[in-house]
């Protein structure tokens, strides 16, 4: 270097040239001033620029490096952390191996102590071998259980696990034979259990069971709660494979499945386990000496118990459905179901009633809702215009019982009475083939519920048009009135008379027809019913009332089958 460049040197430097002549980079920086010194004025203003935009670059590239290969930094942190552990770990090792070099010094001490017994092992050994033939077949006894637990010979290998057991009380427990034996043991319970959950016949059961109480694996309490796990699983499993996009034939299935195969896993548990107490017969328990035979019997009780209150739950669940519309045949299942388990002593038909009771009953005050809201759009279609009286007549109250199972013809008049008639008719039909005379008060409520909204809707009507009213059209609305009040609630009181006979339910509750009529059971109170719209009435209904209520007292108890010649009307309205 020459003295002008040392001397520019030493001008750009002036603190800390001499530690510039000793750095690594003196050379590079020595060049880069050179380049400056040939550098024109312009070219040194850019060069400023130059500098920065590269130092952005550098700063950015640095950036990117550090983004993109983040992950290399942190494995060399943890690298960098994991060889500081270990590290660490090593020197601790050592510093164990250290204070153990004394103990190990010791056991090779006793190892050498040890080694002078070679020669009595050695003639142990020889004694082994001269009797291999004797330990052979001791050895081959867990080999020989596995094969017959494979085969299936049960009986041979509980031998085998007895002649295991009198070995070993006899020459003390070998660990080679006493833990594989143990593990075929394992294996042969798992398989008798695995059994359980098949479909299997009295004999075959008593058997397994018999198996299972030889292996002394469980106590009495024990089997008991285990076989009704096990048999109670399988029978969960075959009733989850029942399809259940049909809930008609998904119940009708089920409960012949469960009727069958339940019947079978009580008969079974009888069979199997004769000390049962009275409680697995339907007595209730009392206290004895003996509370472990009473908790087992409290045991299957409770498991009887459970899957009764299951099936009574999937019975609701189903007969809940839409898609059921024939309960008499569910319901003669049902009741034949548990007739037959009146033979064990289990006769539940006391809790199927009340779930048909409560699902009929909630479709019928379902299906009357939507009849009587159907009943209040159509109304608001309806129109009085060119409505003139037919002069048809209609059907007497007092007429033979025979002609008044057919629906009043003056309903044919009146588009709105006989769609609603219709439909009313549409869900007795479906009542009557499976009528519980517990609802006979539910129905008769629930309709007479159902006509009341329908004379207020008839009122809200006539409010709302009568001012634009002709003569014609005042006239052929009182007889809209008349038709509902004289003909449509009267015959719909018989057709209710007919599937709930006065005369059958007088005979349940033990009372006469005149005071099943004072408490309005089945009757409907057609004043209270009628009140909304009783000036527009003329003045019939008392006699009304009571030419009813003498064919009501007077109908006979063969009569409810007359409802099947209920027929839904046509639609012929005049317009």
């Amino acid at each position: 270097m020459d003295y002008e460049n040392e001397k520019v040197l030493k001008l750009v430097f002036p603190d800390q040239y001499e530690e510039f002549l000793n750095s690594e980079n003196s050379k590079d920086v020595t060049e880069y001033m050179f380049k400056l010194g040939s550098l024109k004025i312009d070219q040194l203003k850019k060069e400023k620029i130059r500098l920065q935009d590269e130092t952005k670059q550098n700063v950015e590239q640095t950036q990117d490096l550090a983004v993109n290969n983040y992950k290399t930094f942190i494995q060399t942190a943890e690298c960098s952390r994991e060889i500081y552990r270990k590290f660490v770990e090593a020197e601790k090792r050592a510093e164990s191996l250290e204070k153990k070099l004394p103990d190990f010094a010791s056991t090779c001490e006793n190892f050498l102590a040890s080694s002078s017994n070679i020669n009595a092992a050695r003639r142990l050994n020889s004694l082994t071998l001269t009797r291999n033939a004797e330990l052979l077949e001791i050895l081959e006894l867990p080999q020989l259980m596995e094969t017959c637990i494979r085969e299936g010979k049960y009986d041979e290998a509980l031998e085998l696990a007895a002649y295991v057991q009198r070995v070993g009380s006899k020459h003390g427990n070998i660990p080679v034979i006493s833990v594989t034996v143990e593990a075929a043991w394992h294996t042969m319970l798992m398989q008798l259990l695995s059994q359980l959950r098949t479909d299997l016949q009295l004999p075959k059961c008593l058997q397994v069971v018999g198996y299972l109480r030889r292996m002394q694996a469980f106590s009495t309490a024990e089997l008991k709660l285990k076989f009704l796990q096990i048999r109670t699983s399988w029978f969960k499993n075959l009733l989850a494979k029942i399809p259940q996009d049909d809930a008609h034939l998904h119940l009708t299935k089920t409960i012949e499945a469960t009727r069958v195969h339940l019947f079978n896993i009580i008969t079974q548990y009888r069979a199997i386990f004769s000390e049962v107490d009275d409680a697995t017969s339907g007595v209730s328990i009392s206290i004895s000496a003996d509370q472990n035979a009473a908790d087992e019997g409290k045991i299957f009780h409770s498991w009887l118990h459970d899957q009764i209150v299951e099936f009574i739950t999937t019975l609701e669940k189903d007969l809940s459905s839409n898609e059921i519309n024939s309960y008499d045949t569910i319901l003669g299942q049902c009741m034949y179901f548990g007739l037959s388990f009146s033979r064990v002593g289990i006769d539940f038909r006391g809790l199927i009633a009340p779930v048909f009771v409560k699902v009929i009953s909630l479709k019928f005050q379902t299906t009357i809702a939507k009849i009587t809201h159907q009943f209040e759009q159509d109304l608001e279609q309806y129109t009085l215009i060119n409505k003139v009286p037919t002069g048809i007549k209609r059907s007497k109250v007092g007429d033979n019982t025979e002609c008044n199972n057919h629906p009043p013809e003056s309903l044919l008049d009146f588009t709105p009475l006989a769609i609603y008639c219709n439909e009313v008719l549409t869900i007795f039909n479906e009542l009557r083939l499976c009528a519980p005379i517990a609802l006979a008060s539910t129905v008769s409520e629930v309709l007479e519920g159902s006509l009341t909204k329908v004379c207020k809707n008839i009122l809200s009507f006539y409010r709302q048009e009568q001012q634009a009213f002709t003569a014609p059209e005042r006239e052929c609305f009182i007889r809209f009135c008349s038709c509902f009040a004289y003909d449509l609630i009267p015959y719909l009181q018989r057709c209710v008379h007919l599937i709930f006979p006065p005369p059958s339910i007088a005979n349940h509750l033990g009372i006469n027809v005149l005071t099943l009529q004072k408490h309005g059971i089945t009757y409907f109170k057609q004043k209270k019913i009628l009140e909304p719209i009783a000036y527009l009435l003329p003045d019939k209904i008392d006699a009304v009332i009571k030419q009813i209520t003498e064919v009501s007292i007077g109908t006979r108890v063969s009569q409810p089958t007359a409802v099947e010649s209920d027929q839904p009307i046509e639609d012929k309205n005049d317009e």
